[in-house]
């Protein structure tokens, strides 16, 4: 593994009972870089990120993070190695306040003064949370929750911040702003983003490099720009080919994308 790759997952296979979710996927997040990885629902890709934050056990394969192994290993020791996860949902504690959630995220660390920036840092993202920071997290809106699992995740200090989708349920004005953040945070922080997405076109205008999940397999890989001038994104995941050749690639889209 070369020093410049942060995360990679080599042939990883995981099962729901004797359902295989995903299938032999492999693939490799440089450091400091966007990655995001699309696909319809029931492509795997939430199984894939819970097999790499260790919420999910893998039958097979290796997920590699620092150059280290951490396949199957407990998710409070994979948080611990610096892999941070805003999961489906937000999954904010509804009855805690803001500032509560936040300090939650800091769990582990001892370095006060660092995790009062941190906090600072999260309210100058996102002008919002801080306006409520005493208000309980259940009355937040749905992109206020999900500015808040963000902002809790972040509190983690981590290397690697996986989110999944981030831009579930929100308005595409919000969608926006959010992915503006996240990538200011991957700019201005160095942290390295994994995210999973329906919204093609949203995910790729913030994207260094993509993949495409489908039936649990990678079917597709290729630079941001270049998967969202795609012939294949623009007609499976955008809507926008030209309805002549949408026969013609429906056959050939398998051939074509490995």
């Amino acid at each position: 593994m070369t020093d410049d790759i942060l995360l990679e997952t080599r042939n990883l296979e995981t099962f729901y009972g004797p359902i295989m979710a995903i299938s032999g996927i492999s693939l490799k997040v440089a450091r400091e870089s966007v990655v995001t990885v699309l696909g319809a629902n029931g492509a795997g890709k939430t199984t894939l990120l819970k097999t790499i934050s260790g919420a999910i056990d893998c039958k097979k394969g290796q997920v590699i993070f620092g150059g280290a192994e951490v396949q199957n290993q407990p998710p409070d020791r994979v948080a611990a190695r610096g892999i941070g996860h805003v999961p489906e949902g937000r999954e904010v504690f509804p009855f805690m306040s803001v500032h509560e959630n936040l300090v939650v995220g800091a769990w582990g660390r001892h370095d006060r003064d660092a995790v009062a920036r941190d906090m600072e840092q999260v309210f100058a993202y996102f002008p919002d949370l801080a306006e409520k920071r005493d208000q309980m997290a259940g009355f937040l809106s749905g992109g206020q929750q999900q500015m808040l699992a963000i902002g809790r995740a972040f509190m983690g200090r981590p290397k690697l911040m996986i989110l999944d989708e981030p831009s579930l349920g929100l308005s595409p004005l919000l969608t926006k702003t959010i992915f503006g953040i996240v990538r200011r945070i991957n700019g201005e922080q160095g942290v390295t983003i994994l995210l999973v997405e329906q919204n093609a076109h949203a995910a790729l205008q913030v994207a260094d490099h993509g993949y495409v999940l489908e039936v649990g397999r990678v079917v597709m890989e290729a630079p941001g720009a270049e998967l969202i001038e795609s012939e294949d994104i623009k007609e499976f995941y955008l809507g926008k080919a030209d309805a002549g050749v949408r026969g013609e690639r429906r056959w050939k889209k398998r051939k074509t994308w490995r």
